[in-house]
């Protein structure tokens, strides 16, 4: 068994927590050992049978061990990525999940229960893709993306790093979002949508831009 540290105790974390036991119950690979987080109120307190132990510092100082970043937002993903050093970034895929062997994943990637990534797809480093989201062929999802659950993302997509696409959101086939954008749930995306704004409706517009 494999010593693997969750960053983050938040609801997430406990869901990561609950994918990394799905593996498990299928193929024994990893050791829970506990939860990293910065919140040094939550030090020493459990969460689904597990501690929170320390915050980076901490983690730091603990021999190589495998790591995920279990936090809802790329951008924070990125800023620990960054700051963890000397440990593994391992993909972790819920065992339900289908996709193809013409996938590729990038390191500290996760993939939730229910999702199907078809074929020809590029997925960047510390993706997150949520419960129940589909991934149509020959899209490119960057570092950093957030796919919130119930995505669907059709054909021929890019997703631009640090970007987060919200619950229940369709993009169709052929189109591009930038970076640093969020995208409303329930949205439609029918067009390509720009860098560092939010978007929302059906079809999907900016409606602010990040400064």
């Amino acid at each position: 068994m494999k010593k693997i540290y969750i960053v983050g105790a938040g609801g997430f974390a406990r869901e990561v927590a609950w994918l990394i036991e799905e593996i498990n119950e299928v193929n024994p690979t990893w050791e829970v050992v506990g939860f990293i987080d910065e919140n040094t109120d939550l030090i020493g307190k459990e969460f689904n049978g597990y501690k929170v132990l320390g915050g980076i510092d901490y983690l730091n100082s603990q021999e190589k061990a495998n790591v995920v970043i279990a936090i809802g937002t790329g951008e924070t993903r990125e800023k620990l990525a960054n700051n963890i050093k000397n440990h593994i970034f391992p993909i972790l895929i819920h065992p339900s999940v289908i996709k193809s062997k013409s996938v590729q994943i990038g390191e500290g990637t996760i993939i939730c229960a229910g999702s199907i990534i078809t074929t020809n797809i590029e997925i960047g480093n510390h993706v997150v893709i949520s419960i129940d989201s589909k991934i149509s062929h020959d899209s490119i999802l960057k570092n950093y993306v957030t796919i919130l659950p119930s995505v669907n993302v059709s054909g021929n997509i890019i997703i631009d790093e640090n970007t987060m696409i919200g619950t229940g959101t369709v993009v169709i086939q052929g189109l591009e979002i930038g970076r640093n954008t969020v995208i409303g749930a329930g949205s439609v995306v029918t067009r390509n949508i720009p860098a560092s704004c939010t978007a929302i409706g059906s079809p999907a517009r900016p409606i602010k831009f990040k400064s």
